[in-house]
Order: structure tokens, then C-alpha cells, then sequence
């Protein structure tokens, strides 16, 4: 089944959002350490509430983890990224693929970029940076589940 996954997340209220988002839509979501905070983070369980009770997550130790992980269950990793052209609403997703963001911060480093299977970016104005990582996450999943009907 199609997951998030949160390359070293930075900002704790965005990964609650993200974990929310995750147990209301039914996907799990894998967090890659290390993290800017510690799960149990006060900042983080205000964002996730008791969401995460009803949430399937799994904590992977580093990229390499999480990556020999990840091939190991074949998944397909879809990278979303404001280095790419490739624009997410004209791709078609599988309910094999893991969704991966970067870290607010910094994305993930150009290894991984050589790594994953794609890299999809979300169309913006020329002279935005960029979307809210939590933002960016339900728009692309929403799109992702409703291809893949899961939801309508």
C-alpha cells in the first residue's frame, strides 16, 4: 500500500500535520532519522493529537535503512522536489509507491536524487520557493489516492 515518507523531518508541527493527515486518508508514513525532534515532542503531539494512535508509522535509523528497506518490500520511491520538471499531476502513481519529502530546510542531498525511481515536482509561480511541507504532502497524496481510487 502507497505511504509518505519524511526524509529527516525539521519543523515537528508540520510532521504532526503529516501524521494526521496519514490516519485520516488511511496511509502509513515513515519517518527517517534523524529528525529535528524527538517523536513524543510536545510541538509534535499538539499537531498530531491522538492521531497517531490510529496511524501505522515506522521510525527507519538513516536513509541507508530506510532505502534497503524500501527495496526489499519493492517499493517504488517517488521523490517530490523543486529540482525537477516533471510535474506530479501528470504522472501515474501505484499503490506501491512511497512518497518521499525532504527536509524543510534542505530536500534530501543529490544521492538520493540519483537513487530514487522519479522525481515529481508540484507546479508553482516562477517566483515562489516553495509550498509548506504538510501542504505539499496533501496535495500530492490526495491526487496519488484518488488515481489509484481510494478515494473519489
Amino acid at each position: 500500500m502507497m505511504r509518505i515518507a519524511l526524509y529527516e523531518p525539521d519543523i515537528p508541527q508540520n510532521a504532526g500535520n503529516i501524521f494526521r493527515l496519514g490516519a485520516c486518508l488511511g496511509v502509513s508514513v515513515d519517518v527517517i532519522e534523524p529528525a529535528g525532534f524527538v517523536i513524543n515532542d510536545k510541538k509534535f503531539k499538539r499537531s498530531a493529537m491522538d492521531y497517531i494512535n490510529h496511524l501505522n508509522y515506522k521510525k527507519h535509523e538513516n536513509w541507508n535503512a530506510f532505502y534497503k528497506w524500501a527495496i526489499n518490500k519493492k517499493y517504488r520511491i517517488v521523490l517530490l522536489t523543486t529540482k525537477s520538471s516533471k510535474s506530479y499531476i501528470n504522472f501515474t502513481f501505484y499503490k506501491s509507491d512511497i512518497l518521499l519529502f525532504g527536509r524543510e530546510s534542505a530536500g534530501v542531498p543529490d544521492f538520493i536524487h540519483d537513487l530514487v525511481d522519479n522525481r515529481l515536482t508540484i507546479p508553482m509561480q516562477p517566483e515562489a520557493r516553495s509550498l509548506n511541507l504538510s501542504s505539499s504532502v496533501a496535495l500530492v497524496i490526495g491526487e496519488a489516492l484518488r488515481q489509484i481510487n481510494l478515494i473519489n
